[in-house]
């Protein structure tokens, strides 16, 4: 579609890469739009203008908004769940395969656009609910192998792996982590040691007495956990 009569300005060598990379900078426009406002509020109009996209050329993408978001949480789910996999790929133990999937999640949390902490279904229509829904359950199938493997196994009581997943995301989700490098495996650690436990896998859990030294009150890594508003529990 023309806009004011002119052809709208090609990125890439081609119509196809150009229509990808239209694609990401929407992507990202919607990304730092649901970090400052809730989804119901935005309009194409405003998206369109974040990603500097023309207001009419937007819609030769994307009907609405709603199959924008659908778009967009397939694009980050792809991508999101091969990299996680690729890190469960050769870990045989179901044990440490908690203890990978927690980490991956707190650092891939860091990296990846996926709106944390809210249920888009809830502001969408039934329909994109039930699609968003299937996107989600990829990253939960995962989890559920684990939990499924270590009660099988009896290393851990049987449980309600649905409630374990809802606890385990709820912890995970939009939860920050430090630049700095002692605190931030300083924190890792942490919330691995308490979701282990949480299941029954003491035997699992790592001594942190070793970060003792490091978390000084003049040190960069309690500084670190300070400025996440996160006590320092040895001098707190």
């Amino acid at each position: 579609m023309w806009q004011n009569g002119k052809v709208p300005k090609i990125i890439g060598t081609n119509l196809s890469e150009h229509r990808e990379k239209v694609r990401e900078q929407l992507f990202e426009a919607l990304a730092k739009l649901l970090a400052q406002r809730a989804f119901e509020s935005l309009t194409m109009a405003e998206i369109a203008k974040a990603a500097g996209v023309g207001r009419t050329a937007v819609y030769n993408h994307f009907p609405d908004k709603e199959a924008l978001l659908l778009e967009f949480i397939e694009h980050e789910t792809h991508h999101y769940t091969q990299t996680l996999e690729s890190a469960l790929a050769d870990v045989k133990d179901p044990a440490v395969g908690i203890r990978v999937y927690i980490r991956s999640q707190l650092e891939l949390g860091a990296t990846y656009r996926l709106a944390p902490g809210r249920d888009l279904r809830r502001v969408v229509s039934s329909e994109t609910g039930r699609k968003l829904h299937v996107h989600g359950a990829r990253i939960e199938q995962i989890l559920r192998s684990l939990f499924d493997q270590l009660i099988a196994s009896g290393t851990i009581p049987a449980q309600n792996v649905d409630i374990l997943i809802s606890l385990y995301h709820a912890t995970l989700a939009g939860r920050p982590l430090p630049t700095e490098p002692v605190a931030r495996e300083y924190i890792i650690l942490s919330v691995q040691n308490f979701l282990l436990r949480a299941i029954g896998l003491e035997d699992a859990v790592v001594d942190l007495s070793d970060f003792t030294p490091m978390l000084g009150e003049d040190g960069k890594a309690s500084i670190a956990l300070s400025e996440l508003g996160i006590a320092c529990p040895i001098h707190n």
